[in-house]
């Protein structure tokens, strides 16, 4: 290869082009010509293609297929078969090697009867209006007691991204839950037809007492799937944005009623003069109620008019105002027309 890339360079080529052609860089023709000689390849991707030397040979392969398959170990793994052939006197290789033979020759699957452990996403679900989707959770609220907090639960539309229900406790309760549900249901006079709530797999979701009133207010559950915040992503970005914002107490919470005296205050400013970045800077209160499309509208008459004011500042068209159309709750399961809407959920 030396030899080559010399050959290029006397002919006009530059050197970094013609190791490229080979893929090497030059640096490492430049270590094998050191000294005036040519050393070895030291390069660890060298020997990839090298068979190894404690390969199994093509009779062993046999043999370990052999035994795998015979009838006394059929629902058993390779981690249970080598014991058992040491047992019976017999070594024929480790496990991984097991493994990596029984996949390259398609054969690893599941052996026994019990199903396969599965964690699916969970059914994408669409808003196309306010009071159809919620999401929920609950975060720690840090007090002045080492390993004490308190407890936030939120409800969130995702539609709006309005904050539609809260409260604080001292502790994690699907009763407590239930409650608050209840009442935002309630107050937001919500279609029980249309509704989704969707949440964890925390103790307060699964409740009984929780899932009873969903049950009895007709409105469909939904959770992510176990240790899995991805799915929740909508309380989550909330609870991010709670703690992070400039007002939030630098010191833990002294008290119960310190610790809501705070939420009753971010939540009016979050809802009302927050400007949410994914519904186009508009506050969620005023995309709850429908008053988007008017104040973006305002937004275009402005944009449209500093244009005509001075052309020759916009290359292009003005910035795109129009309001945002229906949100999806963990998308991507099924095709975007398969996903379902609360309101034709059966």
């Amino acid at each position: 290869m030396t030899t080559w890339i010399d050959q290029a360079c006397v002919a006009g080529a530059r050197r970094d082009r013609a190791c490229a052609v080979l893929g090497l860089t030059s640096r490492s023709v430049q270590r094998w010509q050191s000294d005036g000689g040519i050393k070895a390849d030291g390069r660890q991707a060298a020997a990839r293609g090298r068979t190894p030397a404690n390969a199994l040979s093509a009779e062993e392969r046999a043999r370990v297929l052999a035994a795998v398959n015979r009838p006394e170990f059929a629902d058993l793994s390779p981690k249970q078969i080598v014991p058992h052939l040491a047992d019976q006197g017999e070594y024929l290789a480790s496990e991984s090697t097991v493994y990596r033979l029984l996949r390259a020759e398609k054969q690893l699957a599941h052996r026994g009867k019990a199903k396969v452990a599965t964690r699916r996403r969970p059914l994408p679900w669409v808003a196309t209006a306010p009071n159809q989707v919620w999401t929920w959770d609950i975060t720690y609220l840090a007090t002045t007691v080492r390993g004490t907090f308190f407890y936030l639960y939120l409800i969130l539309d995702i539609f709006s991204r309005k904050i539609v229900g809260w409260e604080v406790h001292e502790q994690e309760s699907a009763s407590q839950a239930a409650r608050l549900f209840q009442q935002t249901y309630l107050r937001e006079e919500v279609d029980s037809a249309a509704l989704t709530l969707h949440s964890d797999n925390g103790t307060p979701m699964k409740g009984a007492t929780m899932l009873a009133t969903l049950q009895r207010l007709g409105v469909v559950p939904s959770f992510s799937r176990p240790s899995v915040s991805n799915d929740n992503p909508y309380s989550e970005s909330l609870f991010r944005t709670l703690k992070y914002t400039p007002a939030y107490p630098d010191s833990p919470f002294e008290s119960l009623a310190t610790a809501r005296a705070w939420v009753a205050t971010f939540v009016p400013w979050y809802n009302e003069r927050h400007t949410h970045s994914a519904i186009k800077f508009v506050a969620p209160g005023q995309r709850h109620r429908g008053e988007d499309p008017v104040l973006l509208q305002g937004r275009v008459k402005v944009y449209e008019a500093a244009k005509a004011r001075n052309p020759n500042r916009w290359s292009g068209k003005t910035r795109n105002w129009d309001p945002v159309g229906p949100v999806s709750l963990n998308p991507g399961r099924l095709p975007a027309k398969e996903a379902i809407n609360s309101n034709n959920y059966s």
